[in-house]
């Protein structure tokens, strides 16, 4: 008769491990369940700030211009002004507005002076004469150049000097080498 006590006793703590085990199972598929819901927002949340990224950079290079355009429009006005009347005076009005629109979106001019160093960077040599002046130094400028903050938009043209060459000198002889 004892055994027969002890059965219902070890299927009762069966019945209370499974139950256990069961809470556990539940227990543990609702964490996965909750962390995979965290982890659907954290990737919903990345794309949708990718997306606006996306479109705020899009409408920024789209209107990026609108500034300094505006800033152009008062320059037009003058220039068709100043075509309809017949009237060149209004030019140098305008040449000075052009002047200040550019300025205020930092376009600045590069003028270069007779006499400066030659840079590659912001200066195009257009040619090279022989001048009495030092090699690879400016002579005269064809065209002021621009640049937009550090970004040359287009170099100034300039004329450099070369060397003056020695008319009596022999060409083959290694005298004279700098």
């Amino acid at each position: 008769m004892q055994e027969e006590t002890v059965q219902p006793q070890k299927k009762d703590a069966e019945k209370t491990g499974e139950k256990a085990l069961e809470e556990l199972l539940a227990e543990a598929q609702a964490k996965i369940e909750q962390q995979r819901d965290s982890m659907m927002r954290a990737v919903a949340d990345a794309e949708n700030a990718r997306k606006r990224a996306q479109a705020e950079a899009a409408s920024a290079r789209k209107y990026a211009l609108e500034q300094f355009a505006e800033g152009l429009l008062p320059v037009m006005d003058s220039l068709e002004a100043a075509l309809k009347t017949g009237d060149t005076s209004g030019v140098e009005l305008t040449l000075k507005q052009l002047g200040s629109a550019l300025e205020k979106s930092s376009i600045r001019a590069i003028e270069p002076k007779p006499g400066e160093r030659f840079d590659p960077h912001r200066h195009q040599a257009m040619a090279a004469v022989e001048a009495e002046a030092n090699p690879n130094t400016i002579v005269s400028v064809l065209q002021k150049g621009y640049a937009l903050h550090d970004r040359v938009l287009r170099p100034a043209l300039v004329t450099i000097a070369k060397a003056v060459e020695k008319g009596d000198a022999n060409p083959i002889s290694d005298t004279d080498l700098d």
